[in-house]
């Protein structure tokens, strides 16, 4: 779909536009420039709190998906649970991806969505998804880019965010690696788990990201990135819950 500014307006009110929809957060709080990192960390999330980050309700969407931090066992955690219902949270700062593109996180969910299709608008659901959100960068954009942003600069008086890798637990087992968002092509998604055989389970993963988005898309990243967690049922009707034990953005070994 072209992100026209007619459907750069749309857009602001479906969820399933992520890669759009994450911009509102940046445009009702512009997320801070980076943050000073200690040694080959940028960040160690182990949820005591949720003070580095900020809720992102989507407008029109009545029912928000709850985040919390939590308990699970002797370790904290997040706790997210969606139930025909559209909420993220997203990191109230930003990083240099080469200077720390290993991400690593622990997770697990409760159940995933019967009707969850990942080719489809009406499938468009997770019980966990980990955005890694990239700032859009003028200088290394084409023409027709510039113009295009451009122009929603003008409209929102803030650029949206260039384009999204996330990592999901797919609903469905496939073959597939890397799966285009279904209503944008701006929007990749990774399954590093799939389907119900892991479930209420605690999975582990270490990625790169510069690496899975020259994957994805074929090319570079933007330098700048920021991150956001969600669990969203509003497309299915359905509902899950997940738990998020830690995240962390490191620099390369």
């Amino acid at each position: 779909m072209k992100a026209e500014a007619p459907v750069l307006r749309a857009a602001l009110c479906n969820t399933g536009l992520l890669t759009w929809l994450l911009c509102c957060a940046c445009l009702l709080s512009p997320i801070p420039s980076q943050a000073a990192a200690a040694g080959n960390v940028f960040l160690e999330e182990h949820f005591g709190s949720l003070d580095r980050w900020q809720p992102l309700l989507f407008p029109k969407i009545s029912r928000h998906s709850t985040y919390k931090a939590d308990r699970c066992g002797a370790e904290s955690c997040l706790h997210m649970a969606s139930d025909n219902s559209a909420s993220a949270l997203v990191l109230r700062q930003s990083f240099n991806v080469y200077q720390f593109p290993k991400l690593a996180w622990r997770w697990k969910i409760s159940n995933v969505y019967r009707k969850g299709d990942s080719s489809t608008k009406a499938g468009d659901d997770y019980p966990a998804r980990l955005y890694v959100m990239f700032a859009y960068d003028p200088e290394h954009a084409s023409l027709a880019k510039r113009i295009k942003y451009q122009m929603a600069k003008t409209l929102y008086g803030q650029y949206p965010p260039d384009s999204s890798i996330s990592y999901i637990w797919d609903n469905r087992e496939s073959q597939a690696t890397v799966i285009t968002n279904a209503y944008t092509s701006e929007a990749k998604m990774i399954p590093v788990s799939a389907g119900p055989a892991k479930v209420n389970t605690w999975q582990e993963y270490t990625v790169d990201i510069v690496r899975d988005y020259r994957r994805a898309f074929g090319q570079d990243p933007p330098p700048t990135a920021t991150l956001a967690v969600m669990n969203d049922s509003d497309n299915t009707g359905e509902a899950a819950k997940s738990w998020i034990q830690y995240i962390r953005i490191l620099s390369a070994p």
